[in-house]
């Protein structure tokens, strides 16, 4: 290994464990003699990575010591870079006036390179040497002067760029305008506020600036005069120039204050649309309850996008004056003004807007009421039940049905009484429709099934015929001992279509304990129908995996015998299928013969077969499979079903030891 690369990876490793050190507190120095042997390595003819590396390092612990020779590397196109990285954490007054003294012998990039390290440095005695570097030929040089002087910040870079300002070309007036910024900005954090204000004026009083540097100016002008921009605010707010006007609105984003909404808001009624619309987007933003009158009279009495933009807007300001001014244009005859109203009261918080929209219930305007309702519904106020509940009392059908599908929504079994008793003053079939789908979710968050079924059952025993296949249906969905009982007397009803509704609730039952009823009916129903309709949800019940497998087998068997239609048949085989016991086979494969449903019944036999050979125990069922499967593989068309059961017939011998 050379000597000046063993030189510097020794020295790595001690500025390693030093920078270690530091972090855990413990500083390990670094000699004048370690500082040498870098020194050494640039002024040495090394390689320009091992020199770049000795810059590398000196950028840690470099001193006055190394100034004079990272100076010397200042013109070096390859190492300036390095050079420059070495010297700018260097904290010696010798780095600045090195660097000072290169801006008069240096050109192109490495010149480039030193302006920009000098307003990292935030040299302040280089104000003078930079300025003339403004006018520049070299475009480069010209902007990273302009930069480096908006880094140094003082009143007096300001000045020098401000000056070069009118005779700027176009290539670098933007550099020029973002130094401006910068002094502008680092004086204003001093507390400078007329000289950064100062900056900001000539800025935008400049022609031919671009219109970033235009916005950004009056921000600052505002900005930097405190309370007394909002004149400033006041002045471009009524500005013909879109941009101008645009930047004095985002300002007022920043500015807090009464005035400042006001301010906005007396200028409403003078804007043209497009003007207004972004002021009343800025007054929502801010939030302030103040602009509420303002944006009243906006979306009272400006043309539809403005009204729009202010209704959208009130939603967003602090309390809850907005809300009268949103119920006023629910029932808007735009439609779409009335639905920004309404989306408005949707999203505005809190307790007082609940006592709002509760109002708009108990008017006498039929499309507040259901407005009302709706917005009862999307901001989940189920405080609002008991006047949903005197609302379904309603005469007018349109909001007796609308109140009624909340209730189920948003009520509570505690609501169950009451809403049966509204229940039997209802007739309409839309009502008991609504009524229906408000008992399911009463009776669906009830902790108790069955005393959610008396209440069910006492209201049956007075209800009108019309209401009765309602409460029939809810029982259903209940279950239960008790809703079985009252279903199965309704099956004997000498009112042929509660009967009708009671075999109907019955089909719908969900659990086993129904099927004895249901295979009466299937057997005995005075009509065809009925008993098609018992079957089929016979079958349905033995479908069902909940229910234990002998059971299931049970019911299959009782139900063989009725089954004489092709879709019967085949929902008997499909419950018939999931039941992998060794006497189901045998129920099966009489229907290999029905050219109806063989499929169904050689699908059924493979996949009773496939279960039960899975088994521990296969070994004392696979004799009695191996004759049903080599029948499925005779009797099926379907040769990847032929050759599933040629399989399971070969497991089944094999397993049976034949």
């Amino acid at each position: 290994m050379p000597k000046s690369t063993s030189t510097l990876v020794g020295l790595a490793a001690v500025l390693g464990a030093a920078v270690f050190c530091v972090s855990g507190q413990t500083v390990v120095p670094v000699t004048k003699a370690q500082e040498a042997k870098l020194i050494a390595v640039l002024k040495s003819d090394a390689p320009r990575k091992e020199k770049a590396d000795a810059c590398r390092l000196l950028a840690l612990v470099g001193t006055k010591d190394a100034v004079p020779v990272l100076a010397g590397l200042l013109a070096d196109e390859e190492l300036n870079h390095m050079a420059r990285y070495a010297l700018e954490p260097i904290p010696e007054p010798a780095v600045d006036e090195a660097l000072r003294a290169a801006l008069a012998t240096l050109k192109g990039r490495p010149l480039v390179g030193v302006i920009g390290s000098l307003g990292v440095r935030r040299d302040f005695n280089a104000v003078g040497p930079l300025a003339p570097l403004l006018n520049a030929p070299d475009v480069e040089v010209a902007r990273a002067a302009a930069r480096a002087l908006g880094s140094i910040g003082t009143p007096t870079a300001a000045e020098a760029l401000m000056k070069a300002l009118p005779t700027t070309p176009a290539g670098s007036l933007l550099d020029v305008c973002e130094g401006s910024f910068r002094c502008a900005e680092t004086l204003h954090a001093q507390g400078q506020h007329q000289p950064a204000g100062a900056i900001y004026d000539r800025l935008l009083a400049t022609p031919g600036t671009p219109h970033q540097v235009r916005g950004g100016a009056l921000r600052g002008a505002i900005l930097t005069r405190g309370r007394d921009g909002v004149d400033v605010l006041k002045e471009y707010l009524r500005s013909k120039d879109y941009i101008l006007f645009s930047a004095a609105v985002q300002t007022a984003q920043e500015l807090p204050g009464l005035d400042v909404t006001q301010a906005l808001g007396a200028e409403l009624g003078r804007l043209p649309d497009d003007h207004a619309i972004l002021v009343i987007q800025t007054l929502g933003t801010r939030g302030d309850a103040a602009a509420v009158p303002a944006l009243a009279t906006a979306a009272t009495s400006a043309p539809k996008p403005v009204r729009l933009a202010a209704l959208r807007s009130l939603p967003m300001l602090r309390g809850s004056a907005a809300a009268p001014v949103l119920v006023t244009h629910i029932g808007d005859a735009d439609r779409e003004v009335a639905g920004a109203a309404q989306e408005g009261l949707a999203s505005l918080p809190g307790k007082e807007t609940d006592d709002v929209v509760l109002g708009m219930l108990n008017s006498p305007d039929k499309r507040h009421k259901l407005a009302a309702i709706e917005l009862i519904e999307r901001r989940y106020m189920t405080a609002a039940v008991p006047a949903l509940l005197n609302a379904a009392a309603n005469a007018d059908p349109q909001i007796r049905t609308a109140a009624l599908r909340r209730v189920g929504s948003l009520g509570s079994s505690a609501d169950l009484p009451k809403l049966l008793d509204v229940f039997a003053s209802l007739s309409r079939p839309d009502d008991l429709d609504a009524a229906e789908q408000a008992l399911n979710g009463l009776c669906g968050k009830h902790q108790n099934a069955e005393a959610c079924a008396q209440q069910l059952t006492a209201s049956l025993r007075n209800a009108q015929p019309a209401q009765t296949p309602t409460l029939l249906r809810v029982l259903s969905v209940v279950g239960g001992p008790v809703a079985l009982k009252t279903v199965r007397a309704a099956v004997a009803d000498t009112n042929a279509d509660i009967r009708t509704a009671a075999i109907r609730a019955l089909g719908a039952w969900k659990t086993a304990d129904a099927a004895p009823d249901l295979l009466e009916l299937a057997r005995s129903a005075p009509n065809a129908t009925d008993q098609t309709l018992c079957l089929r949800s016979y079958l349905g019940l033995a479908s069902n995996a909940d229910i234990p497998v002998g059971q299931r087998l049970h019911m299959c068997q009782q139900a063989a015998e009725l089954a004489r239609r092709t879709d019967e048949k085949k929902m008997l085989l499909s419950a018939l299928g999931s039941l992998p016991a060794p006497k189901t086979c045998s129920l099966i494969l009489p229907h290999l013969d029905d050219p109806a449903v063989k499929e169904e019944a050689a699908a059924a036999i493979v996949a009773v077969a496939d279960k039960l050979l899975n088994r521990k125990d296969a070994n004392k069922v696979a004799a009695s499979l191996v004759s049903p499967l080599e029948k499925v593989a005779q009797t099926t068309a379907n040769q990847e079903l032929a050759k599933r059961a040629n399989a399971l017939a070969q497991q089944a011998k094999t397993k049976a030891g034949q």
